[in-house]
């Protein structure tokens, strides 16, 4: 069955015709490059011996227990 899914002149249509949106939040600010990131990480945590996840994560406050004793 051609022709069933709408003709090309209207393509892109919809999209064209949306209000752009400024992110907010999280998303706000564009992320690092993957292995700028992945470098950061590992040095945190192999080099500095400091945990590389969330600060305040359970598994965070497990490592900094087992470096105290």
């Amino acid at each position: 069955m051609p022709g069933s899914h709408g003709s090309m002149t209207k393509a892109g249509k919809v999209r064209s015709a949306t209000p752009k949106v400024d992110k907010t939040g999280v998303n706000a600010r564009p992320k690092r490059i993957p292995r700028i990131r992945f470098r950061k990480k590992y040095k945190a945590r192999a080099l500095g011996n400091r945990f590389g996840g969330q600060p305040n994560s359970m598994n965070a406050q497990k490592h900094n227990r087992a470096q105290r004793v």
